[in-house]
């Protein structure tokens, strides 16, 4: 694709071979000026010379690796791959290759070919996971829409930044405003320039941008920010020519001479309405590349792709503090939570944060995939999403912008279906959809925990997802735009209560719902309370220790936790002895229960009657003491707490004043 000129051009070192015919010469010397459209003729034609056919073969799925045009090398790996004196490490491009061609069974028995070779290579380690490929994670309720935008061409076009109502990218594309057609070797098309359209005039015809952005040579990959004076400047990419006297740096070694063009990041600032190069960013050096600007809100720190030395794979991503006077300082590594054995490019930090970046070293659907991180409560990475499908794709995919919105934004890919190398895309994304909200009690507004929460399809009827509230009263679930749901919550305490929602007609922007839900309390004072029996000795009425445990908890009910609680007090006997006897013994009972629950803070007034039934209400056939043993007759001396009524709390503090 075209961005790897501006990504991997310096990212790449290739290796010059001693040719064995003046034809395998002349084509080695294209290449290793990565002229790879010039070369590919020039190994085509050393192939029908039959001149060293396996070394043209391999530079041939090379030359086409380099291009990102995937498929089209797999036909020139088939050729030599299963030669014996084929090196390793093209097994692992040949996988890379079938995985981007959707042959992912292909891709594994390479990869795991490969491995053999290579068992400590760390990329290995992430692309293969429980003996297969590894799976792409990501959230499945975040959801985005993609589609082209109407400015693409045969040539490339990437990196789309809006700002201040229009649309800045970088294209190969020749323009009616410039007569510049000569051709970048690399991949046959004209250089890069940075290019501007408006965003809401989809009939408008792109133009350069004005000023002294765009050169003879390769610029992309800007992003917009202010400096100390709040004057709007910009940071953009482009080529590095060391001395001024060749198109890349040249390092020599004993074994071999690589080639490198570097990348440098530049500023520009408005003079007078028009753009100028002032400065480079102080993250630039000759030896290695520095690209792909990314700026925060408050422009406090600056993102960056680079290939220094120190990082932990091909091009690594960066960050570092921005100085008020503009000046750079502390350049640090994201750490390899981002970054990975492959390459780590494009970074983007949205108006929350959060950082976005291209990679084909985490596990993804095919070359670069675009990245999400996960934040902790201190702000720190602690783990990276792919963003899934359609916003990634078995190509590469990148140069991820998100709209302050939170909402639209753009990408660019080489994907199939598109009008050029590599083509633009505009997204809308779809954020997680939370509903959340808290129980409460309907008497006493009090959050209630431990109630059962189930989200049901409404149209199926199926539980979807169950949790239980936290001690605040409390519950979430994800949910899916565009449905209706029952929310059905119940508790010991509560009757099950059934609450319909929708999420039908929820604005895409809206990432929570909330739905509290409010439940009347049962009508009984031994579910509410958690009470046990209270039973009292055979012929007795005071308040054995078990029983007083009991109607400790009936005070709290009726103080703490319903103040404005009413009841009766009922009080039985077993069958032995008299029917007389018996209603006397039962109304001592509930008048030792009563003076006990009113001694011991319930309000006189919470207690509307207190009464004794004697024998005539028993719980069960026991008629005397030899009809039952001892356990079961004990069951009818009881005490019981029928609820009259609730009366409001304010109420209840009016009666007790009284």
């Amino acid at each position: 694709m075209k961005t790897k000129l501006l990504l991997l051009l310096a990212f790449f070192g290739l290796t010059v071979m001693n040719a064995q015919s003046r034809v395998q010469k002349d084509a080695d010397k294209i290449f290793n000026n990565f002229a790879f459209a010039k070369a590919i003729p020039a190994y085509e034609k050393l192939i029908e010379e039959g001149t060293n056919p396996a070394h043209a073969y391999q530079r041939l799925a090379e030359c086409y690796l380099y291009m990102r045009k995937f498929e089209e090398a797999i036909p020139y790996f088939k050729m030599f791959i299963n030669d014996a004196g084929t090196p390793s490490n093209y097994y692992l491009e040949y996988a890379m290759a079938l995985r981007s061609a959707g042959d992912e069974d292909g891709a594994l028995d390479w990869i795991k070919r490969y491995k053999k070779f290579n068992k400590n290579d760390p990329k290995v380690k992430r692309l293969l996971k429980d003996g297969g490929l590894a799976s792409v994670v990501f959230n499945s309720n975040e959801k985005y829409e993609v589609e082209p935008v109407h400015f693409n061409t045969e040539y490339s076009e990437f990196g789309a930044h809006q700002f201040d109502g229009d649309i800045y990218f970088s294209s190969s594309r020749i323009g009616e405003d410039s007569d510049n057609e000569n051709l970048f070797d690399w991949n046959g098309e004209p250089w890069l320039d940075i290019f501007v359209v408006p965003a809401d005039n989809k009939s408008a015809k792109p133009e350069r941008m004005k000023g002294e952005i765009n050169s003879e040579f390769h610029e992309g990959s800007l992003a917009f920010s202010t400096n100390y004076k709040n004057d709007t400047i910009l940071y953009f990419t482009r080529n590095n020519y060391f001395d001024n006297e060749e198109s890349f740096f040249v390092k020599k070694t004993e074994e071999a001479v690589e080639s490198h063009s570097n990348l440098k990041i530049f500023i520009a600032e408005k003079e007078d309405g028009k753009w100028k190069t002032s400065k480079e960013l102080g993250t630039n050096a000759d030896h290695y590349s520095t690209g792909h600007p990314s700026v925060n809100s408050n422009r406090s720190y600056i993102y960056f792709s680079s290939d220094r030395p120190g990082g932990y794979g091909g091009a690594d991503i960066y960050y570092a503090q921005i100085h008020e006077r503009g000046g750079i300082m502390s350049i640090k590594n994201a750490g390899p939570v981002v970054n990975t054995p492959g390459d780590e490019l494009f970074p983007f930090v949205n108006n929350d944060g959060q950082l976005f970046f291209a990679s084909d070293g985490h596990p993804g659907y095919g070359m670069l995939d675009v990245f999400g991180t996960v934040l902790n409560d201190n702000e720190e990475i602690i783990d990276v999403i792919n963003l899934g499908k359609p916003l990634n794709s078995e190509k590469d995919d990148f140069a991820y912008f998100g709209l302050d919105n939170g909402i639209d934004g753009y990408i660019s890919s080489n994907r199939k279906g598109g009008k050029g190398g590599d083509d633009i895309y505009k997204f809308r994304y779809s954020p997680t959809l939370t509903v959340e909200g808290q129980v409460t009690d309907a008497i006493n507004f009090q959050p209630l925990d431990s109630v059962s929460i189930s989200l049901v399809n409404k149209s199926t009827g199926n539980v979807i997802a169950s949790t239980m509230t936290d001690a605040e009263g409390n519950y979430n679930f994800f949910v899916n735009r565009n449905r209706n749901y029952n929310l059905v919550a119940n508790r010991k305490t509560h009757p099950e209560k059934t609450v319909p929602f929708s999420t039908v007609g929820v604005d895409r922007s809206t990432k929570r719902v909330s739905k509290d839900i409010v439940l009347e309390p049962v009508l009984d004072v031994k579910i509410l309370a958690g009470l046990n029996k209270i039973y009292f000795d055979y012929d007795k009425s005071n308040i054995r220790p078990d029983a007083a445990r009991e109607l400790d908890k009936v005070i709290k009910l009726l103080v703490e936790t319903y103040p404005g609680l009413v009841i009766s007090l009922e009080s039985h006997t077993d069958p032995v002895g008299g029917d007389d006897y018996n209603l006397v013994l039962s109304e001592e009972r509930a008048r030792s229960t009563y003076e006990y629950l009113v001694a011991n803070g319930v309000p006189r007034n919470r207690i509307l009657e207190y009464k004794g039934y004697g024998e005539s209400r028993p719980v069960n056939d026991c008629k005397t003491k030899f009809d039952c043993p001892p356990e079961i007759l004990e069951l009818n001396r009881r005490t019981e707490f029928p609820i009259v009524k609730f009366i409001s709390k304010e109420t209840a503090e009016l009666s007790v004043d009284n």
